[in-house]
């Protein structure tokens, strides 16, 4: 044997055992039923990423967001109802619960405060 030959490490028992797996798959990958429900499978998980992405995004968002502020996350809602890229979120910040918008995006991950939604400042007016 010389120094710049191969050497050969598989045994014929590993390769056997390899052929035999490569023919149980090919004969399993045969049947229609098997492809039909691989298929189905994919397009369910598929599917359940596709409509709870956002929700997962705006969650991480909220989860950065409440670590740099010392607030405890609450919930996001699973969808961007209004198509601004961002999903409702609260949080709690010491007694108060903050609403927030957190983005939907990978590209904008983070959350602002919804001071829109907070409760309006009423004062009592003084009868004359």
């Amino acid at each position: 044997m010389t120094e710049n030959q191969p050497v050969d490490t598989a045994t014929p028992m590993t390769t056997s055992i390899i052929d035999s797996v490569k023919g149980f798959l090919g004969h399993l990958l045969s049947s229609w039923t098997v492809r039909i429900t691989l298929l189905a499978i994919f397009l369910l998980s598929v599917g359940i990423f596709a409509f709870f992405y956002q929700h997962w995004v705006a969650e991480l968002g909220m989860k950065m967001w409440t670590k740099s502020s010392g607030a405890k996350p609450i919930e996001c809602v699973l969808k961007d109802t209004n198509n601004d890229n961002y999903v409702s979120c609260s949080a709690l910040l010491g007694e108060q619960v903050v609403p927030l918008e957190c983005s939907a995006s990978l590209f904008n991950l983070g959350c602002r405060v919804n001071y829109g939604a907070a409760a309006p400042n009423v004062k009592l007016l003084r009868p004359n």
